[in-house]
């Protein structure tokens, strides 16, 4: 049997000729068909081709075979994979010689894409007495490089066309189109005032094109600022798509008509210590190289470029500045602001004051408009300023007063106030008995800042307790305990000394297996109101559970009398004895 190729149709070795089906089929496939909704690969120039064989492989399959159409031409055939030996040979086609990957599933890979690939690409798949064919088109496309304005003008001038440049993209497919804009808006042909003229060029080799557009112009006075723009539309894999050059601003030569004082600053408001740099300008071109700028404080003009510069400005710099022509013919002036911020704070600094004291605190601002003043404390901000009457140690701290001017960008200041609270010790002392009555815990609540040293001694034998435990120390206030199970009464002191003073205070214990009162724990007024919240809560609940069950109770006693009443064909002995039951059952549950 023979198999179809590019050059022939011969197997390497000699075989039986084909049945007559076969052979029609096979010459059949030679010839190109017209196809009824072709199937379209799109692929981008460079990347690789993947053509599915979008045919089901039959179970009697012989080999399969790719080849391309052109029209008015021969089909190629490219590739070749026998169904029983699986082996795989490419034709000897020079575009695609070490391009082509025939894969098991019959999909084909072209490497490194190019123009040229746009083909009509066809899967052969060949059975014993049948010829299966399946058309994919190539389609490929090349982005084309950013446009760039090339052989730009010097400078333009008014009621004059010159050339303004020549737009060009370059190696793209399929041919694009440029456009040029002026300030966003389409620049289209007027008569001696826009001229366009459009090129295109293949190359020979790749099949990539390079398109260029001249543009010649007549400007106007109001072109003196504007951005020239071209860009490049074309189709890629996904559809039309659009590259846009960098814009170019073309210098318009024409006669000064104005001048104009510009304040260059890298914010729109100016503060103390900033430099002042005024730019005059003239509206023509070539512009003024000189001018007369008018200082605020200064009886002369001073005569200077089109930049003059102020550095480290105060706020007397406020005022009106101004520019002119030498001659004076031409004027322009602007007002300037110089922001400024002052921030006084009493006391600042180190504070230290005796719990209980008064401290009257003052934040004031002057400013040269509103300004936002708020206050940190260990950097936390309050809600309000602070005010100190009746101090306690949670007052201490760093305190910071900070204002900023509305609008003016790091025009900031801050004071600090280190507040420091003293007092003497303060020592209250309590005792608690365990659940289960084999310890207590003696704990001595101080009070005091600096922050006291404590020391406990047991009152008689004179012993010193070293194996204490003390809480954390906050806002001036801490807590030593010590866990204690004495043999016989015994009293305890608790010592607390600082810089300021020292405390003494005892606390009389009664041996472990004497009953005692405990002395309550320091609690908050807040947490005793919630422990009577919760008995309320506890007692009600109760309440309530108890008149459930009575009325449960009752209910239950009338319908058993009803009951009793309606049967009367049961022996009352045994109905009592199940009554009595019944109410047993119900005094238990009202009781629990």
């Amino acid at each position: 049997m023979e198999t179809p190729s590019a050059a022939s149709c011969r197997r390497p070795s000699p075989s039986p000729p084909p049945p007559p089906l076969l052979l029609g089929l096979l010459l059949f496939a030679l010839c190109p068909q017209p196809g009824f909704g072709l199937y379209t690969v799109n692929t981008v120039y460079g990347d690789t081709i993947i053509l599915p064989c979008r045919i089901e492989v039959p179970n009697d399959l012989m080999f399969g075979k790719w080849k391309y159409e052109i029209a008015n031409k021969a089909p190629v055939f490219i590739a070749f994979r026998s169904a029983t030996k699986r082996n795989v040979h490419y034709d000897d086609v020079p575009e695609y010689k070490d391009r082509l990957t025939l894969l098991e599933n019959y999909t084909l890979s072209i490497s490194n894409a190019r123009i040229g690939d746009e083909k009509r690409f066809v899967c052969m798949l060949v059975t014993e007495d049948n010829v299966f064919e399946e058309p994919t088109i190539v389609k490929v496309f090349k982005q084309p490089s950013q446009p760039t304005i090339v052989n730009q003008a010097t400078f333009l001038e008014t009621e004059q066309l010159k050339m303004l440049g020549k737009c060009i993209s370059k190696e793209g497919y399929p041919e694009g189109n440029l456009t040029w804009y002026k300030n966003g808006m389409v620049l289209r042909p007027v008569e001696g005032a826009v001229v366009i003229n459009e090129q295109t060029n293949v190359d020979k080799v790749s099949g990539l094109y390079t398109v260029i557009s001249s543009l010649e112009y007549m400007p106007t006075k109001e072109d003196r600022n504007a951005h020239f723009t071209c860009t490049m539309t074309y189709y890629g894999p996904t559809g039309l798509e659009t590259i846009r050059s960098e814009s170019v601003v073309f210098d318009v030569h024409y006669p000064t008509e104005k001048v104009r004082i510009q304040v260059v600053s890298q914010t729109s408001t100016i503060k103390e210590g900033d430099n002042i740099t005024l730019r005059c300008s003239g509206n023509g071109n070539p512009p003024p190289t000189e001018f007369l700028f008018s200082i605020p404080g200064e009886l002369e003009p001073i005569r200077s470029s089109s930049i003059h510069v102020l550095s480290d400005v105060r706020r007397n710099a406020s005022g009106e500045y101004g520019c002119s022509l030498t001659d004076k013919s031409l004027a322009d002036s602007t007002l300037i602001t110089v922001h400024y911020l002052d921030l006084s704070l009493i006391p600042s600094g180190i504070v230290t004051k005796q719990i209980g004291d008064a401290l009257p605190v003052s934040c004031t601002v002057s400013s040269s408009r509103n300004a936002t003043l708020f206050w940190l404390k260990d950097n936390t901000r309050m809600r309000s300023s602070p005010s100190f009457s009746n101090l306690q140690y949670k007052d201490a701290g760093n305190y910071i007063c900070e204002t900023t001017l509305q609008e003016i960008e790091g025009l900031k200041k801050r004071q600090t106030l280190t507040l420091i609270v003293e007092g003497r010790p303060q020592i209250k002392m309590s005792k608690k008995t365990s659940s289960d009555g084999t310890f207590k815990t003696i704990s001595c609540h101080v009070e005091g800042y600096p922050k006291p040293a404590v020391q406990w001694t047991a009152t008689g034998i004179g012993t010193l307790i070293n194996k204490t435990e003390e809480t954390k120390y906050v806002d001036g206030k801490f807590s030593s305990k010590i866990i204690i199970a004495p043999e016989e009464n015994v009293t305890l002191t608790c010592t607390a000394e600082n810089q300021l003073e020292k405390t003494v205070t005892s606390l009389n214990v009664s041996a472990i297996n004497i009953p005692e009162s405990d002395e309550p724990d320091e609690r908050n007024h807040d947490n005793r109101e919630n422990v009577n919240d919760q008995a309320k809560l506890i007692v009600g609940i109760v309440i309530g559970l108890l008149l459930a069950a009575l009325v449960a109770g009752v209910a239950y006693w009338l319908y058993m009398k009803k009951s009793k009443t309606a049967s009367k064909h049961v022996d009352k002995d045994l109905g009592n004895l199940e009554e009595n039951k019944k109410l047993e059952e119900n005094n238990h549950k009202s009781e629990a």
